[in-house]
């Protein structure tokens, strides 16, 4: 067991380090908001701190799950920050679905500490959060990441190292670029059952047995057809993570044709007030 500390207590965050709680590490943790900080540890056993700084110091792994690349820095850079805590030889472990720019930036200052950086964004939603059945695509030492790894498979089902810095977010970048597709395809077939006159909840438990089998469409294909979108990952979440890879698509001449036309339909499921919506509401634009 060890002693770690969890910055960022979002959807994803606060059954995150409940489930390295439960799995005996003496955890610290820290949130910008004060109130989900008492909620965790009303509800698991652990401490919090004021500052990431303070949440850090002592730990032998820092765990990070935040917005985007600019709430990564702020908790991890500066006089507050978690590096400004963390002893050499250290661990920093960050979960946020960022760029692979800011996985690179990071792990060279960390090294300048003496301090690892691995960046391990996480697949699975807020429901393998909870489940403890989340997917962790790593990027950087191969040492460091041995050491995480029993840390990581608290609340993972699956952990493997990808690559150098930055490796652990291209593939989950390649994780969005697929959802992409199969939810706008999903999208179009249950609109064309629908139109079609099929029943479309038929039609997905006939295909759903071949090929056209996927996770969205065992998971999604009812609530799609009854236009229900309150739940799951949300709209402005992938639209930002559609833009980190196609930001990266025009610096490594990726072709990504069907990525660029859907987040354009996310655009207009934004603008129809959906940005809390979930991703498989690109069907709403089709049943307008």
């Amino acid at each position: 067991m060890a002693k770690v500390a969890f910055l960022g207590l979002g959807v994803m965050g606060f059954p995150m380090a409940g489930h390295l709680a439960a799995k005996g590490h003496d955890v610290t943790v820290y949130n910008r908001s004060a109130a989900k900080t008492k909620a965790w540890t009303d509800k698991h056993k652990g401490k919090s701190a004021p500052t990431p700084r303070e949440a850090a110091t002592g730990a032998e792994i820092v765990f990070c799950c935040v917005g985007n690349d600019d709430d990564l820095r702020s908790v991890v850079l500066g006089p507050d920050g978690a590096f400004a805590g963390m002893a050499k030889g250290a661990i920093l472990v960050d979960n946020t679905t960022a760029s692979a720019d800011v996985a690179r930036e990071l792990a060279a200052a960390g090294e300048k500490i003496g301090v690892a950086f691995i960046d391990a964004p996480v697949s699975g939603g807020q429901a393998g959060a909870e489940n403890g059945a989340l997917t962790v695509m790593c990027g950087g030492d191969a040492a460091a990441y041995a050491r995480a790894e029993p840390a990581i498979m608290s609340f993972a089902r699956a952990c493997r190292l990808m690559g150098g810095s930055g490796a652990g977010q291209l593939t989950k970048m390649v994780n969005q670029l697929c959802i992409a597709g199969l939810v706008q395809g999903l999208s179009e077939g249950l609109h064309f059952a629908m139109k079609a006159g099929l029943d479309p909840l038929a039609v997905v438990e006939v295909i759903s047995k071949g090929a056209a089998q996927s996770w969205q469409m065992e998971n999604r294909y009812k609530t799609m057809a009854a236009g229900k979108f309150d739940f799951g990952f949300a709209v402005d979440w992938m639209r930002k993570d559609l833009a980190i890879c196609l930001g990266e698509a025009r610096r490594n001449g990726a072709n990504l044709p069907v990525a660029a036309l859907v987040d354009q339909f996310y655009s207009e499921v934004q603008k129809m007030g959906g940005s809390r919506w979930d991703t498989s509401s690109l069907i709403a634009r089709l049943q307008r």
